[in-house]
């Protein structure tokens, strides 16, 4: 039966043996299905049935490994907040490959599997609300079309796992286009051989940019390929205001999927100082220098191609510097774009980089809640907007207005452009933690299986994502977010 479901390849352990451990899961108590992802179970193939009875829970849950698989926790280095740390799965285990019914090939995953080799005096495993808020969040983030690992399952292990207090235990099924990291390569770089790095490099060649692979210089086109699509990653974050927190190198792919949903939020009131990680404390990770990070992150992947992409040092430098520096362009040309359709427009002016920055300025300063206030501009409910009848605004909305007439498009098409770009609902904090805490202390999931049905299109704006759209004016302290290790 597992093999029916799980029809398991792992390509990977044909890389050399430094870039992975064999290693079974742990074995647990008492495994319960608690969520299965039934639509993304549909779009892979894999029969919905069949994965939850009793046989599929046990191979979730790392009790069961499937005939003729060899899973495998990966080593990986990283920047943890700027300083360099050897790391790796310290509670994950892949446990193999996934090839879809459109024949593309995805990992599979269980996050907080057990101990690996590279647990760092950890116990290698979850609890049950940080697996829940990965859940919520990936889901929303594929509803809101940005570029994500995506959660199959969640299982209750059985367990207790103590942490600050004891907490129920729990292991996540992660989907992904694979988990190689910027990290990856850094470990690469720093671990192995010129051999071993091009190596790796062919592999995720072969794996995301087959395209390239006839290339003169087919690493630099990878470089090349890569900055792109964080690019356009990090683009699609700051459009909906979604802020990481952990933008460690080990947490960028280079698939370009957002990865690691630990101390992650939406913002709320508009200010590009937002902070929710309790371990961000410099702001190092803040909303407004996430396209800065991704530079710097992307850096030090270009530092650890340097070997492979000329035999002159000096040259290949430059050829990295080059690639880098393309980021800023990449990102601007997606971000206005994007801001562009936000507010409707069709076409290009040379006024549109003030509109865009007025809006976000008059926003900053006044406290206005960031997907409201596009929401309210997409249904023409500006009376709801507490900034509506403040001069400054109103100047902004006429000098808008006169931008929206200077387009061949109408006004019924230029608000079903910015319905389809301006989400009328997002993960609400306060939404996601009266979820967590029904689920976690009474095992009542009926809360975030409404949340998350809601948050499945988030375009929509039909009546039942209204009260999802209220922002929580209750809580006078910050929110904060927890990595849930």
């Amino acid at each position: 039966m597992s093999k029916k479901i799980f029809n398991l390849e792992n390509t990977y352990i044909n890389l050399p043996n430094i870039f992975y451990t064999k290693q079974n899961p742990s074995c647990v108590p008492k495994p319960e299905l608690v969520i299965l992802n039934d639509s993304l179970a549909d779009e892979l193939g894999m029969e919905v049935n069949l994965l939850k009875d009793g046989d599929a829970i046990e191979v979730l849950s790392g009790n069961k490994v499937i005939d003729g698989t060899t899973p495998i926790s990966q080593a990986y280095a990283g920047h943890q907040f700027g300083y360099f740390n050897m790391l790796g799965d310290g509670r994950a285990i892949l446990l193999g490959e996934y090839v879809t019914k459109n024949g593309e090939r995805i990992d599979i995953q269980l996050k907080g599997a057990g101990k690996t080799l590279y647990s760092r005096g950890g116990d290698g495993k979850a609890a049950l609300g940080p697996m829940l808020r990965e859940y919520i969040i990936s889901e929303a983030m594929h509803g809101l079309d940005i570029p994500t690992t995506r959660s199959l399952a969640v299982v209750t292990t059985g367990e207790k796992i103590i942490r600050e207090k004891i907490l129920e235990g729990a292991i996540l099924t992660r989907i992904a286009s694979s988990h190689i990291r910027v990290g990856t390569f850094q470990y690469a770089a720093r671990y192995g051989s010129i051999e071993e790095l091009k190596i790796l490099a062919d592999y995720t060649i072969k794996r995301h940019f087959k395209e390239v692979d006839d290339n003169e210089n087919k690493y630099l086109a990878l470089l090349k390929s890569v900055v792109e699509k964080q690019a356009n990653l990090i683009a699609k974050w700051q459009l909906v205001g979604f802020i990481h927190g952990v933008m460690n190198t080990d947490n960028m792919t280079i698939s370009g999927e957002t990865i690691d949903y630990g101390p992650c939020a939406f913002m709320d009131t508009y200010n590009p100082e937002t902070v929710f990680s309790s371990i961000d404390t410099n702001g190092r990770y803040a909303y407004g220098n996430q396209p800065n990070i991704a530079v710097w992150n992307l850096a030090r992947f270009a530092e650890s191609l340097i070997p492979i992409l000329s035999e002159d040092k000096d040259k290949a430098i430059m050829l990295a510097k080059n690639a880098i520096s393309d980021f800023s362009n990449i990102y601007m040309e997606k971000w206005m774009s994007g801001m562009r359709r936000k507010l409707g427009l069709f076409n290009e002016k040379p006024e549109d980089k003030y509109i865009i920055e007025g809006i976000l300025s008059i926003m900053n300063k006044y406290g206005a809640d960031y997907t409201n206030t596009f929401r309210a501009l997409t249904l023409d409910s500006i009376d709801e907007l507490e900034m509506s009848g403040i001069d400054e605004f109103d100047k902004w909305l006429n000098i808008w207005r006169e931008r929206l007439k200077k387009q061949e498009q109408s006004m019924k098409e230029a608000k079903e452009l910015m319905k389809k770009s301006n989400p009328a609902v997002i993960p609400r904090n306060h939404r996601v933690e009266e979820a967590l805490e029904k689920a976690v202390n009474n095992h009542d999931y009926s809360l975030m299986e409404r949340l998350l049905e809601v948050l499945k299109n988030p375009y929509e704006y039909s009546k039942s994502q209204e009260e999802y759209a209220i922002v929580n004016n209750k809580c006078k302290t910050p929110y904060r977010t927890f990595c849930g290790t």
